[in-house]
């Protein structure tokens, strides 16, 4: 049975980042119904793209969406440690249930990555994380995975093929 949290440190959105994600939802619908899994990455650590990840899903709630973060940074994940979550790995060891979290959002749940593991791009790129993909695809809206920076490792180029 998923487990429900209380997401840490919510923070409210300014004038400037509403109007940015309300631009980037835009975006994303003019991408058509098709494209349920969306890859974020960037080049370098601290560029902010867990923060955007997190915030879209939470706008993307207020839309009527229903949403899943997925944290597939096994290496660092800044969500875990932001929001105080403690939670099972992606290994594929575990069911869909039991990595499953309910959030104190409506129509937000998550998945982190979880404690560090030995071998984070060959879990990533094993058939227990795209049958889980294609499972979230059939359940959710969206799909929203929080990846690694691409300039530093390779699992968001792992990933990519799935989304």
């Amino acid at each position: 049975m998923a487990n429900k949290i209380v997401l840490q440190n919510k923070e409210k959105m300014d004038y400037a980042r509403r109007e940015a994600m309300n631009s980037l939802k835009t975006n994303l619908s003019f991408c058509g119904d098709d494209n349920k899994v969306i890859l974020f990455t960037s080049c370098t650590p601290n560029e902010g793209k867990s923060t955007v990840t997190m915030e879209l899903a939470r706008s993307l709630t207020e839309d009527g969406k229903k949403v899943i973060l997925v944290d597939a940074d096994m290496r660092k994940s800044v969500l875990v440690g932001r929001h105080r979550i403690t939670s099972e790995n992606l290994a594929g060891q575990k069911k869909l249930d039991d990595v499953l979290l309910h959030t104190d959002i409506e129509n937000f749940d998550m998945i982190v990555a979880g404690p560090s593991v030995p071998n984070p791009t060959g879990l990533l790129g094993n058939a227990y994380f795209s049958k889980m993909i294609e499972e979230l695809k059939a359940a959710y809206d969206l799909v929203l995975i929080d990846c690694p920076p691409l300039g530093w490792v390779i699992d968001a180029a792992v990933i990519a093929p799935v989304c």
